[in-house]
């Protein structure tokens, strides 16, 4: 089972449910997972699936939103692949976001934030926003909002938008007022959060459902370079 598995059967849903699929990506892995266990060899399939779960859901939306990503003109790259790969074995077009991207700490070096996917424009390597995916978001909400404190901090890196997306398996983001703790880091500390599910949230200014993403991501590039006009 690998994530071309998981990409062939969303596009399966798609066929039925089209621009709404994302909502049924919870559906998608639970698919997934029954095929996951039959091949599973080992004593924990549930740790085995987490794992899968966690790092394919990063692929999974990646593969929904490059074709978007490319028709504004912009590159979606995995934020992995620039964490282990050393400035020489990157391209110069790649090694320049990555350049543009790290945080530093004085005399601890430079490091590159904790995020799955980084959004750049290829014309000049600058970095227009970074992803976070997970499937709840008390697995990392805490950490975005700390990076994009950091990234704020620095005039090189302050304009980079910080965004969360997830299945929201545990309905955190539910429900604005009361507000659970991770809804009111995405409501105060990052630029935004949308949801993939099939579940009824109470939306705002910061969390959405996933469709609007591209969107938003349009109006805030639009929002910076009147900004940088004026």
């Amino acid at each position: 089972m690998n994530i071309k598995d998981l990409i062939k059967i969303y596009e399966n849903k798609k066929k039925k449910f089209g621009s709404k699929t994302y909502r049924y990506i919870s559906s998608v892995l639970k698919d997934v997972k029954k095929q996951h266990q039959k091949d599973f060899i080992g004593k924990d399939h549930e740790q085995s699936w987490r794992s899968f779960k966690g790092k394919n859901l990063e692929k999974l939306i990646e593969y929904i939103i490059a074709d978007e990503i490319h028709s504004i003109g912009l590159e979606i790259i995995n934020g992995n692949s620039l964490e282990r790969s050393s400035s020489n074995n990157l391209s110069k077009e790649l090694s320049l976001v990555k350049r543009n991207l790290l945080v530093d700490y004085g005399e601890f070096g430079s490091h590159l934030p904790d995020v799955d996917m980084i959004i750049y424009n290829p014309k000049n390597s600058e970095v227009i926003a970074v992803l976070s995916s997970k499937v709840t978001l008390r697995e990392r909400i805490a950490q975005t909002g700390y990076w994009k404190f950091k990234l704020l901090s620095d005039e090189a890196t302050n304009h980079i938008k910080v965004y969360f997306i997830t299945l929201d398996e545990d309905g955190t983001l539910k429900t604005k007022i009361p507000a659970k703790k991770g809804r009111a880091i995405v409501e105060t500390d990052i630029d935004g959060s949308y949801v993939l599910s099939e579940l009824k949230i109470e939306e705002s200014e910061k969390v959405k459902t996933f469709d609007k993403f591209i969107d938003d991501l349009k109006k805030s590039i639009q929002t910076d370079i009147l900004k940088y006009k004026c």
